[in-house]
Protein backbone atom coordinates (compact mmCIF):
# COMPACT_ATOMS: atom_id res chain seq x y z
CA UNK A 1 0.00 0.00 0.00
CA UNK A 2 1.40 3.44 -1.28
CA UNK A 3 2.20 5.51 1.78
CA UNK A 4 -0.60 8.31 1.74
CA UNK A 5 2.11 10.81 2.99
CA UNK A 6 4.08 10.54 -0.05
CA UNK A 7 0.71 11.49 -2.14
CA UNK A 8 0.64 15.41 -2.00
CA UNK A 9 4.24 15.45 -3.57
CA UNK A 10 2.85 12.87 -6.50
CA UNK A 11 0.09 15.12 -7.08
CA UNK A 12 2.02 18.27 -6.98
CA UNK A 13 4.23 16.62 -10.25
CA UNK A 14 1.12 15.79 -11.72
CA UNK A 15 0.13 18.91 -11.63
CA UNK A 16 3.64 20.51 -12.96
CA UNK A 17 4.17 17.77 -15.56
CA UNK A 18 0.57 18.45 -16.98
CA UNK A 19 1.63 22.21 -17.42
CA UNK A 20 4.77 21.48 -19.02
CA UNK A 21 4.71 19.26 -21.08
CA UNK A 22 0.68 19.68 -22.68
CA UNK A 23 1.45 22.98 -24.01
CA UNK A 24 4.00 21.04 -27.01
CA UNK A 25 0.57 19.93 -28.63
CA UNK A 26 -1.35 22.84 -28.32
CA UNK A 27 0.97 25.25 -29.78
CA UNK A 28 -0.63 25.66 -33.19
CA UNK A 29 -4.07 26.03 -31.63
CA UNK A 30 -2.33 28.99 -29.32
CA UNK A 31 -0.77 30.58 -31.94
CA UNK A 32 -3.64 30.53 -34.17
CA UNK A 33 -5.72 32.51 -31.38
CA UNK A 34 -2.98 34.99 -29.90
CA UNK A 35 -2.16 35.90 -33.81
CA UNK A 36 1.48 34.63 -33.95
CA UNK A 37 3.43 32.13 -35.54
CA UNK A 38 4.72 28.89 -34.01
CA UNK A 39 7.96 29.62 -33.74
CA UNK A 40 6.79 32.38 -31.43
CA UNK A 41 4.21 30.39 -29.50
CA UNK A 42 7.20 28.26 -28.90
CA UNK A 43 8.92 30.91 -26.68
CA UNK A 44 6.05 30.48 -24.05
CA UNK A 45 7.85 27.01 -23.32
CA UNK A 46 11.68 28.74 -23.30
CA UNK A 47 9.78 31.56 -20.85
CA UNK A 48 8.44 28.49 -18.59
CA UNK A 49 12.07 27.14 -18.73
CA UNK A 50 13.54 30.29 -17.42
CA UNK A 51 11.37 30.64 -14.62
CA UNK A 52 12.59 26.88 -13.65
CA UNK A 53 16.11 27.59 -13.63
CA UNK A 54 15.74 30.91 -12.17
CA UNK A 55 13.44 30.31 -9.37
CA UNK A 56 14.99 27.00 -8.52
CA UNK A 57 17.66 28.92 -6.38
CA UNK A 58 16.16 31.74 -5.64
CA UNK A 59 13.22 30.25 -4.09
CA UNK A 60 14.97 27.73 -2.29
CA UNK A 61 17.48 30.27 -1.09
CA UNK A 62 14.62 32.69 1.05
CA UNK A 63 12.22 29.34 2.13
CA UNK A 64 15.11 27.20 3.15
CA UNK A 65 14.69 29.01 6.82
CA UNK A 66 10.58 28.16 6.63
CA UNK A 67 9.79 24.37 7.90
CA UNK A 68 9.09 22.25 4.34
CA UNK A 69 5.57 22.06 4.50
CA UNK A 70 4.80 25.57 4.56
CA UNK A 71 7.53 26.06 1.71
CA UNK A 72 5.34 23.30 -0.20
CA UNK A 73 1.68 24.74 0.29
CA UNK A 74 3.11 28.35 -0.69
CA UNK A 75 4.79 27.09 -3.82
CA UNK A 76 1.85 25.36 -4.79
CA UNK A 77 -0.27 28.39 -4.29
CA UNK A 78 1.75 30.59 -6.17
CA UNK A 79 1.54 27.78 -8.79
CA UNK A 80 -1.85 27.18 -8.62
CA UNK A 81 -2.57 31.08 -9.10
CA UNK A 82 0.31 32.08 -12.20
CA UNK A 83 -1.95 28.67 -14.11
CA UNK A 84 -5.07 30.40 -13.18
CA UNK A 85 -4.04 33.59 -14.73
CA UNK A 86 -2.51 32.06 -17.92
CA UNK A 87 -6.13 31.11 -18.46
CA UNK A 88 -7.19 34.47 -18.26
CA UNK A 89 -4.10 36.04 -20.43
CA UNK A 90 -5.69 38.29 -23.49
CA UNK A 91 -2.34 38.57 -25.39
CA UNK A 92 1.04 36.71 -26.46
CA UNK A 93 3.40 39.25 -24.05
CA UNK A 94 0.57 38.83 -21.39
CA UNK A 95 1.39 35.37 -21.51
CA UNK A 96 5.01 35.40 -21.98
CA UNK A 97 5.38 36.75 -19.24
CA UNK A 98 2.26 34.91 -16.82
CA UNK A 99 4.33 32.04 -18.15
CA UNK A 100 7.93 32.55 -16.63
CA UNK A 101 6.05 33.31 -13.95
CA UNK A 102 4.51 30.14 -13.74
CA UNK A 103 7.76 28.20 -14.02
CA UNK A 104 9.39 29.62 -10.59
CA UNK A 105 7.50 27.50 -8.06
CA UNK A 106 8.61 24.59 -10.38
CA UNK A 107 12.25 23.96 -9.16
CA UNK A 108 11.55 25.28 -5.75
CA UNK A 109 8.77 22.49 -5.42
CA UNK A 110 10.60 19.52 -6.63
CA UNK A 111 13.55 20.86 -4.30
CA UNK A 112 12.16 20.75 -1.41
CA UNK A 113 10.10 17.42 -2.17
CA UNK A 114 12.97 15.71 -3.02
CA UNK A 115 14.43 16.27 0.44
CA UNK A 116 11.05 15.97 1.84
CA UNK A 117 10.36 12.31 0.10
CA UNK A 118 13.69 11.17 1.36
CA UNK A 119 13.24 11.62 5.14
CA UNK A 120 9.41 10.56 4.80
CA UNK A 121 11.33 6.98 3.09
CA UNK A 122 14.17 6.76 5.31
CA UNK A 123 17.18 4.50 5.72
CA UNK A 124 17.11 2.82 2.62
CA UNK A 125 13.93 3.47 0.84
CA UNK A 126 15.33 7.15 -0.28
CA UNK A 127 15.33 6.56 -4.20
CA UNK A 128 11.89 4.67 -3.91
CA UNK A 129 10.23 7.66 -2.41
CA UNK A 130 11.75 10.01 -4.21
CA UNK A 131 10.60 7.93 -7.49
CA UNK A 132 7.26 7.94 -5.69
CA UNK A 133 7.04 11.49 -6.14
CA UNK A 134 8.08 11.72 -9.45
CA UNK A 135 5.30 9.34 -10.35
CA UNK A 136 3.25 12.43 -10.50
CA UNK A 137 5.18 13.67 -13.33
CA UNK A 138 5.49 10.28 -15.43
CA UNK A 139 1.36 9.86 -14.72
CA UNK A 140 1.02 13.03 -16.64
CA UNK A 141 2.89 12.03 -19.41
CA UNK A 142 1.04 8.88 -19.46
CA UNK A 143 -2.51 10.19 -19.10
CA UNK A 144 -3.24 13.79 -17.89
CA UNK A 145 -0.83 15.31 -21.28
CA UNK A 146 -3.03 13.49 -23.81
CA UNK A 147 -6.22 14.20 -21.68
CA UNK A 148 -5.75 17.71 -21.48
CA UNK A 149 -4.63 18.17 -25.24
CA UNK A 150 -7.70 16.51 -26.26
CA UNK A 151 -10.03 18.69 -24.32
CA UNK A 152 -7.62 21.68 -25.34
CA UNK A 153 -8.08 20.64 -29.29
CA UNK A 154 -11.30 19.78 -29.11
CA UNK A 155 -12.84 23.02 -26.69
CA UNK A 156 -10.31 25.92 -26.25
CA UNK A 157 -6.60 25.32 -25.37
CA UNK A 158 -7.14 27.85 -22.32
CA UNK A 159 -8.69 24.59 -20.15
CA UNK A 160 -5.54 23.29 -20.66
CA UNK A 161 -4.56 26.25 -17.59
CA UNK A 162 -7.99 25.84 -16.24
CA UNK A 163 -7.05 22.06 -15.32
CA UNK A 164 -4.09 22.55 -14.46
CA UNK A 165 -5.35 25.11 -11.66
CA UNK A 166 -7.76 22.85 -10.29
CA UNK A 167 -4.89 20.27 -10.27
CA UNK A 168 -3.03 22.63 -7.64
CA UNK A 169 -5.95 23.46 -5.95
CA UNK A 170 -5.98 19.14 -5.14
CA UNK A 171 -2.40 19.44 -4.37
CA UNK A 172 -2.90 21.89 -1.97
CA UNK A 173 -5.54 20.60 -0.27
CA UNK A 174 -3.84 16.99 -0.22
CA UNK A 175 -0.59 18.58 1.83
CA UNK A 176 -2.72 20.29 4.09
CA UNK A 177 -4.21 17.18 5.10
CA UNK A 178 -1.45 14.66 4.52
CA UNK A 179 1.99 15.86 4.88
CA UNK A 180 3.56 15.51 8.16
CA UNK A 181 5.43 18.65 9.97
CA UNK A 182 8.87 18.77 9.62
CA UNK A 183 11.25 20.91 11.48
CA UNK A 184 13.67 22.79 9.48
CA UNK A 185 17.07 24.52 10.04
CA UNK A 186 17.51 27.03 12.31
CA UNK A 187 20.13 29.95 11.20
CA UNK A 188 19.82 28.48 7.24
CA UNK A 189 21.12 31.42 5.17
CA UNK A 190 21.30 32.28 1.46
CA UNK A 191 25.12 32.40 0.85
CA UNK A 192 25.72 29.14 2.87
CA UNK A 193 23.19 27.15 1.07
CA UNK A 194 25.42 28.08 -2.15
CA UNK A 195 28.82 26.47 -0.24
CA UNK A 196 27.62 23.08 -1.70
CA UNK A 197 29.21 24.47 -5.16
CA UNK A 198 32.37 24.60 -4.03
CA UNK A 199 32.68 21.05 -3.88
CA UNK A 200 33.57 19.48 -6.93
CA UNK A 201 31.67 16.07 -6.75
CA UNK A 202 28.27 18.62 -6.98
CA UNK A 203 29.77 19.55 -10.23
CA UNK A 204 29.99 15.96 -11.76
CA UNK A 205 26.64 15.24 -10.91
CA UNK A 206 25.29 18.43 -12.38
CA UNK A 207 27.16 17.52 -15.73
CA UNK A 208 26.02 14.36 -15.77
CA UNK A 209 22.68 15.59 -15.26
CA UNK A 210 22.98 18.75 -17.86
CA UNK A 211 24.93 16.35 -20.26
CA UNK A 212 24.25 13.06 -20.16
CA UNK A 213 20.44 13.47 -19.51
CA UNK A 214 20.68 15.74 -22.56
CA UNK A 215 20.90 12.72 -24.90
CA UNK A 216 17.63 11.66 -24.79
CA UNK A 217 16.18 15.08 -25.14
CA UNK A 218 17.56 15.42 -28.26
CA UNK A 219 15.40 11.63 -29.27
CA UNK A 220 12.62 13.08 -27.29
CA UNK A 221 12.56 16.75 -28.88
CA UNK A 222 12.19 15.32 -32.22
CA UNK A 223 10.17 12.32 -31.39
CA UNK A 224 6.83 13.46 -33.64
CA UNK A 225 8.87 14.01 -37.00
CA UNK A 226 11.05 10.75 -35.95
CA UNK A 227 7.64 8.52 -35.95
CA UNK A 228 5.87 10.55 -38.90
CA UNK A 229 8.43 10.46 -41.43
CA UNK A 230 11.01 7.63 -40.58
CA UNK A 231 8.51 5.01 -38.80
CA UNK A 232 5.85 5.86 -40.93
CA UNK A 233 3.44 6.18 -38.14
CA UNK A 234 -0.03 8.21 -39.12
CA UNK A 235 0.13 11.61 -37.36
CA UNK A 236 -3.33 11.02 -35.93
CA UNK A 237 -1.98 8.04 -33.80
CA UNK A 238 1.16 10.32 -32.42
CA UNK A 239 -1.13 11.09 -29.00
CA UNK A 240 -0.82 7.12 -28.86
CA UNK A 241 3.18 7.02 -29.31
CA UNK A 242 3.11 9.72 -26.40
CA UNK A 243 1.18 7.54 -24.33
CA UNK A 244 3.70 4.67 -25.11
CA UNK A 245 6.37 6.86 -23.87
CA UNK A 246 4.30 8.15 -21.25
CA UNK A 247 4.16 4.32 -19.74
CA UNK A 248 7.74 3.77 -20.13
CA UNK A 249 8.62 6.60 -17.84
CA UNK A 250 6.49 5.27 -15.63
CA UNK A 251 8.25 2.01 -15.28
CA UNK A 252 11.56 3.73 -15.92
CA UNK A 253 10.97 6.13 -12.72
CA UNK A 254 10.04 3.63 -10.60
CA UNK A 255 12.51 0.73 -11.45
CA UNK A 256 15.26 3.69 -10.88
CA UNK A 257 14.15 4.10 -7.32
CA UNK A 258 14.47 0.28 -7.13
CA UNK A 259 17.59 -0.38 -8.45
CA UNK A 260 19.11 2.92 -6.75
CA UNK A 261 18.07 1.49 -3.43
CA UNK A 262 19.29 -2.00 -4.26
CA UNK A 263 22.46 -1.14 -6.18
CA UNK A 264 24.16 2.38 -5.30
CA UNK A 265 23.25 5.84 -6.92
CA UNK A 266 26.89 5.67 -8.81
CA UNK A 267 26.67 2.14 -10.19
CA UNK A 268 23.02 2.41 -11.25
CA UNK A 269 23.80 5.72 -13.09
CA UNK A 270 26.68 4.16 -14.81
CA UNK A 271 24.16 1.32 -16.28
CA UNK A 272 21.62 3.22 -17.13
CA UNK A 273 23.79 5.71 -19.42
CA UNK A 274 25.26 2.41 -20.88
CA UNK A 275 21.24 1.35 -21.82
CA UNK A 276 20.34 5.21 -23.40
CA UNK A 277 23.36 4.70 -25.56
CA UNK A 278 22.78 1.20 -26.62
CA UNK A 279 18.82 2.49 -27.23
CA UNK A 280 19.57 5.73 -28.90
CA UNK A 281 22.24 3.58 -31.56
CA UNK A 282 18.58 1.30 -32.00
CA UNK A 283 16.80 4.12 -33.10
CA UNK A 284 19.41 5.80 -35.47
CA UNK A 285 19.94 2.43 -37.14
CA UNK A 286 16.48 0.97 -36.78
CA UNK A 287 13.80 3.71 -36.42
CA UNK A 288 12.58 2.52 -40.44
CA UNK A 289 11.03 -0.73 -38.59
CA UNK A 290 7.69 0.22 -36.94
CA UNK A 291 7.53 -2.25 -34.60
CA UNK A 292 11.49 -1.81 -33.62
CA UNK A 293 10.43 2.22 -33.61
CA UNK A 294 7.35 1.04 -31.40
CA UNK A 295 9.59 -0.97 -28.77
CA UNK A 296 12.23 1.54 -28.31
CA UNK A 297 9.80 4.72 -27.71
CA UNK A 298 8.90 2.37 -24.88
CA UNK A 299 12.45 1.84 -23.70
CA UNK A 300 13.54 5.18 -24.38
CA UNK A 301 10.68 7.00 -22.48
CA UNK A 302 11.79 4.40 -19.40
CA UNK A 303 15.30 5.44 -19.75
CA UNK A 304 14.46 9.12 -19.41
CA UNK A 305 12.87 8.98 -16.17
CA UNK A 306 14.75 5.92 -14.66
CA UNK A 307 18.10 8.32 -13.60
CA UNK A 308 16.06 10.74 -11.84
CA UNK A 309 16.29 8.96 -8.31
CA UNK A 310 20.23 7.57 -8.61
CA UNK A 311 21.36 11.21 -9.21
CA UNK A 312 19.32 13.25 -6.90
CA UNK A 313 20.56 10.83 -4.39
CA UNK A 314 23.97 11.31 -5.55
CA UNK A 315 23.64 14.86 -5.57
CA UNK A 316 21.96 15.14 -1.83
CA UNK A 317 25.36 12.97 -0.78
CA UNK A 318 27.40 15.39 -2.21
CA UNK A 319 25.93 18.54 -0.77
CA UNK A 320 24.24 16.97 2.60
CA UNK A 321 24.10 20.84 4.38
CA UNK A 322 22.42 21.89 1.51
CA UNK A 323 20.15 19.28 0.07
CA UNK A 324 17.25 21.70 -0.70
CA UNK A 325 19.26 23.87 -2.63
CA UNK A 326 21.33 21.48 -4.44
CA UNK A 327 18.23 19.42 -5.48
CA UNK A 328 17.08 22.50 -6.74
CA UNK A 329 19.91 23.11 -8.70
CA UNK A 330 19.26 19.50 -10.19
CA UNK A 331 15.93 20.60 -11.51
CA UNK A 332 17.63 23.65 -13.48
CA UNK A 333 20.48 21.00 -14.39
CA UNK A 334 17.33 18.72 -15.65
CA UNK A 335 16.10 21.86 -17.58
CA UNK A 336 19.59 22.87 -19.15
CA UNK A 337 19.46 19.16 -20.18
CA UNK A 338 16.14 19.64 -22.15
CA UNK A 339 17.30 22.88 -23.38
CA UNK A 340 20.85 21.49 -25.07
CA UNK A 341 19.16 18.65 -26.52
CA UNK A 342 16.41 19.55 -28.47
CA UNK A 343 19.51 22.29 -29.44
CA UNK A 344 21.92 20.08 -30.49
CA UNK A 345 19.72 17.43 -31.34
CA UNK A 346 18.48 19.87 -34.01
CA UNK A 347 22.13 20.76 -35.79
CA UNK A 348 22.12 17.76 -38.28
CA UNK A 349 18.50 19.01 -39.56
CA UNK A 350 19.60 22.17 -40.24
CA UNK A 351 21.86 20.28 -42.77
CA UNK A 352 18.94 18.32 -44.00
CA UNK A 353 20.05 15.09 -42.17
CA UNK A 354 16.90 13.04 -41.38
CA UNK A 355 15.56 12.93 -38.24
CA UNK A 356 17.31 9.89 -37.02
CA UNK A 357 20.27 11.50 -36.79
CA UNK A 358 19.34 13.75 -33.38
CA UNK A 359 19.97 10.13 -31.92
CA UNK A 360 23.40 10.65 -32.95
CA UNK A 361 23.93 13.49 -30.89
CA UNK A 362 22.19 11.80 -28.39
CA UNK A 363 24.66 8.81 -28.02
CA UNK A 364 27.42 11.54 -28.14
CA UNK A 365 26.22 13.43 -25.23
CA UNK A 366 25.35 10.39 -23.28
CA UNK A 367 28.70 8.78 -24.08
CA UNK A 368 29.87 12.01 -22.24
CA UNK A 369 27.52 11.55 -19.63
CA UNK A 370 29.27 8.28 -18.87
CA UNK A 371 32.57 9.21 -19.10
CA UNK A 372 31.80 11.84 -16.76
CA UNK A 373 29.91 9.34 -14.23
CA UNK A 374 32.76 6.91 -14.33
CA UNK A 375 35.15 9.63 -13.14
CA UNK A 376 32.26 10.19 -10.38
CA UNK A 377 32.63 6.26 -9.38
CA UNK A 378 36.19 6.30 -9.25
CA UNK A 379 36.50 9.37 -6.98
CA UNK A 380 33.45 9.52 -4.72
CA UNK A 381 31.38 6.42 -5.08
CA UNK A 382 33.57 4.72 -2.04
CA UNK A 383 34.00 8.27 -0.03
CA UNK A 384 31.78 7.81 3.57
CA UNK A 385 28.76 10.39 3.10
CA UNK A 386 29.26 12.90 5.59
CA UNK A 387 26.80 12.86 8.88
CA UNK A 388 23.48 14.87 8.06
CA UNK A 389 21.30 15.93 10.94
CA UNK A 390 17.80 14.09 10.20
CA UNK A 391 14.73 16.44 10.14
CA UNK A 392 11.78 15.26 13.05
CA UNK A 393 8.29 14.42 11.60
CA UNK A 394 6.15 15.58 14.08
CA UNK A 395 2.60 14.05 12.89
CA UNK A 396 -0.70 15.34 12.77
Amino acid sequence: MIDKRILPLAIGGLGIGTTEFTIMGLLPDMAKSLQVSIPETGHLISAYALGVVIGAPLLIGYAVKFPPRKVLIALMILFTIFNALSALMPGYWSMLFVRFLSGLPHGAFFGVGTVVASRLGGAGKEARYIALMFTGLTVANLAMVPLVTYIGHTYHWRWYFAIVALIGLLALLSLYLWLPVMEHKDGAHFRDELKFLKNKQSWYVLLITAIGFGGLFSWLSYITPLMTDIAGVSKNNMAYIMTLAGGGMVVGNLAGGYLTDRMGAAKVSIVLLCSMMIALVGVFFFSASQPVSLALTFICGGLSMSIASPVNIMMMRAAPHAEMMAAAFMQAAFNVANALGAFLGGIPLEFGLPYNYPALVGFGMTFIGLMIAMAYARKYARVPVAPVVEETLIEQ
